[in-house]
């Protein structure tokens, strides 16, 4: 008698791997996001990705996209998956950062996917251009930074405009994503004018195309001279803070330690300082300043601009002392630098 193959017979569970895969080199891929390649049975992503990891597809299934093809590379992932395949979704630098997650998430919850389906999704995580760019420039990223993308094909430009003035206001390090294509050239322009109404002329400017890849190009420049430069969608632009400089062909942002220490004396704490603990000038240490300069006669909008902070910020602060149990406590507990 012929043995009947039950119909119900479970097929394989499919997964999606977003796999970030470094800045272009496979020298800086890490080596989880080789082993996600080596384990899928479809790659998919954009051709210019694609050509990037050429040399790891062999007998796989390649979907290759356009720029303009996020949603449809999410949709033949979760396509896939579904069939039970393992899928391989890459993006360039990281996944998470103006890469393929957030859309394939969109795409996910939209078709009713939850952390419970049969389809599972991992995140593989690389180095964004960011981290690329600023490795080959010295180090730009020291202190506090943020990232900023010009394209405005999905966000309105008021909105990105508001978020330059700001961060160049607040004296960010600021990384710009997409500055420039074919046809988005005066955005880059834009991003200029609004630093320059908080940034000095000469303000260090690193500029980085198609970092550790065939065509690299490291070009460093000012705020007031970045727009003339060689500047498309391959290119990252670093914008110092007011405290970057370059020297030596090498682009540094202090972390702060002047603050704390006199670099001219050894190393040695300056006065008021005492290692690991905040600065004098700390949450703090300011509060109990900012309560004596008020009660010298200092007015709430005397000291908001002197500070150059909200206003009701500084009448909710003044409107909570800074208790003794609290600065003796600051003195005593250790911080981490």
């Amino acid at each position: 008698m012929t043995e009947i193959q039950s119909p119900d017979t479970a097929k394989p569970a499919g997964k999606i791997m977003l796999v970030g895969i470094g800045p272009g080199s496979q020298a800086h891929m890490t080596a989880r996001a080789r082993e996600a390649i080596a384990e899928a049975d479809v790659v998919i992503g954009y051709v210019t990705y694609i050509k990037l990891v050429a040399e790891l597809l062999e007998g796989k299934e390649v979907v290759r996209k356009g720029m303009t093809e996020e949603l449809d590379r999410a949709v033949s992932a979760l396509e896939a998956a579904r069939a039970g395949k393992k899928v391989a979704l890459i993006s360039s630098g990281d996944a998470g950062v103006y890469g393929m997650a957030g859309p394939t998430f969109e795409v996910l919850f939209q078709a009713g996917w939850t952390p419970d389906d049969e389809v599972k999704v991992e995140i593989v995580p690389g180095a964004s251009a960011l981290n690329a760019c600023a490795a080959l420039v010295g180090a730009p990223l020291t202190h506090d930074f943020c990232a900023i993308s010009l394209s405005d094909l999905l966000t309105p430009w008021p909105v990105i405009a508001r978020r330059l003035d700001a961060v160049a206001s607040a004296d960010f390090v600021v990384a710009l994503y997409n500055p420039k294509s074919g046809r988005r050239t005066r955005q880059i322009v834009e991003a200029q004018r609004l630093f320059l109404r908080h940034r000095r002329a000469d303000t260090p400017v690193a500029i980085v195309k198609s970092a550790y890849r065939r065509r690299e190009r490291i070009e460093f420049s000012t705020l007031d001279r970045m727009a003339e430069a060689d500047i498309g969608m391959l290119t990252t632009v670093l914008i110092g803070n007011s405290h970057t400089f370059v020297r030596h062909g090498l682009m540094v942002t202090p972390r702060g330690y002047a603050n704390k220490y006199d670099l001219d004396a050894g190393g040695d704490t300056r006065e008021g300082e005492k290692p690991g603990r905040s600065l004098s000038t700390g949450l703090l240490g300011w509060l109990d300043t900012l309560q004596a300069e008020h009660a010298a006669g200092a007015s709430a909008e005397a000291l908001a601009l002197r500070h150059r902070l909200p206003l009701d910020y500084i009448v909710s602060t003044l409107s909570e002392p800074v208790e003794a149990a609290e600065l003796a406590d600051a003195a005593t507990a250790g911080d981490e630098a």
